[in-house]
């Protein structure tokens, strides 16, 4: 009597979590419900079969094995690459492409329940990946109005940094215009793995002065100006070109970089003219050398800070820290004339290995009256903590090669005058008190 009791007891129980298997089952996260619109929204322009992510992460079978090391880089927030410091500063960016935390608790969650695949019915529509061969701003722009090239450049396979600075004609545009934006694209696929960082540079004819008309590093491959703000090109000069080709085990002959040029209509009138990403020192100021206070020991840090006082008003569109491979933080802020002091962005885990630009969103972008004190401060770590130190027993000073060391910002400003600073004060103003409504 008692063994039948207990044997009914058993069949109820199998018969119970029969049922409930399933409903556990769906309640747990899967790959593709769950976790492919993670990957394909912020993962795959960078790790599919022709681009420059170490593996492809396009389906189940290619996710699977690396399922415990997307989540270990995912809750470190290592990858996707996005560097700023998520606690302090300005936190509205256009290209922000970090995760959330409710997206990184979900792959934890299917990492955790065991990886499963799921329905794929639940799989999200494929989209189209651009590859390197496209112009990235085509979508949005159309083809460039202009295209300018490099000279051909012969890549070797190993070795040491490598710098290529051709200079060529500037040819192809009649008149004076205003540059809308501008994309650098090294040649697919190598040039897309090789080229680290570069710059296009218009010397115009009979000048000395500089047009920085494209800048470029891995992480940053275009810079569209804000609506009505643009930069005046002249129509004839020299291109200075300066490259800087990291050898990965593969070479080449003949790579050609390419930057396409969009300019606003013929006549259009714009309410503000750029210079783009201007450089900010914070090495080698006071009348020393460049580079000169750059001394930091084995096993080490070093802080440097440089200051620059704005005469001008001023509008900042994006923020990008240059530093190299002991490079780990800069930031920075604003010192208003009143005395009080804003910290405007924080890069808190700088990796050499991107150069991102971040890009405020329009009713984030500080607005800095004249007098303002832009301060920058970096951090440099040579110790083994470092993961991307090449030798932490080595002194590192100033130099080009990414095991020596710099220490600048690429800001993308623009200087107006008062009257116009007065005119976005009052459309800010504006546009919180609209948000503050709604």
């Amino acid at each position: 009597m008692i063994r039948s009791r207990y044997l009914f007891s058993f069949k109820l129980s199998i018969f119970l979590l029969a049922f409930a298997l399933p409903a556990l089952a769906q309640d747990a996260p899967t790959y593709s419900r769950d976790v492919a619109p993670i990957l394909q929204q912020k993962c795959q322009s960078c790790h599919n079969p022709n681009g420059i992510g170490p593996m492809p992460l396009m389906n189940y079978g290619q996710v699977r094995p690396f399922a415990a090391l997307i989540q270990d880089r995912t809750s470190k927030r290592i990858m996707p690459p996005w560097h700023l410091d998520p606690t302090i500063g300005i936190q509205g960016y256009k290209n922000d492409n970090s995760l959330s935390d409710k997206q990184i608790a979900m792959i934890t969650a299917w990492v955790e329940a065991g990886s499963l695949e799921g329905n794929p019915a639940d799989l999200p529509v494929p989209i189209d990946i651009p590859t390197g061969e496209e112009w990235q701003l085509a979508d949005q722009l159309g083809q460039p109005d202009l295209v300018i090239k490099s000279k051909p450049y012969d890549v070797i396979a190993d070795g040491h940094d490598q710098w290529w600075m051709p200079n060529v004609p500037f040819e192809g545009l009649e008149e004076e215009r205003f540059l809308r934006a501008a994309e650098f694209k090294p040649s697919y696929p190598l040039g897309k793995k090789v080229v680290h960082h570069g710059h296009a540079v218009l010397i115009p004819e009979g000048e000395r002065r500089q047009v920085a008309l494209a800048r470029y590093g891995v992480g940053k491959s275009w810079e569209r100006f804000p609506e009505g703000t643009g930069m005046r090109v002249p129509p004839n000069g020299r291109i200075a070109w300066n490259l800087h080709y990291f050898p990965v085990g593969a070479s080449g002959q003949n790579d050609v970089v390419e930057v396409g040029l969009w300019f606003y209509p013929e006549g259009e009138q714009l309410e503000f003219e750029t210079g783009g990403e201007t450089m900010f020192r914070v090495d080698g100021l006071k009348g020393m050398a460049r580079g000169q206070d750059i001394v930091i020991p084995p096993h080490g840090y070093q802080v440097l800070q440089g200051t620059h006082r704005l005469d001008s008003p001023a509008i900042i569109h994006s923020y990008r820290p240059h530093l190299h491979m002991r490079g780990k933080v800069m930031t920075m802020e604003a010192i208003y004339p009143d005395g009080t002091k804003e910290v405007l962005s924080q890069v808190n885990k700088y990796n050499h290995n991107w150069q991102i630009a971040y890009i405020y969103e329009d009713d984030e972008k500080p607005l800095l009256p004249a007098g303002t004190i832009l301060q920058f401060s970096s951090v440099f770590d040579n110790t083994a903590n470092n993961p991307i130190n090449p030798d932490p027993e080595q002194w590192v000073v100033f130099g080009r090669r990414g095991v020596d060391e710099m220490s600048h910002a690429w800001v993308g400003i623009t200087y107006i005058n008062e009257e116009q600073f007065a005119q976005v004060i009052a459309e800010r103003r504006v546009q919180q008190e609209t948000l503050r409504l709604n």
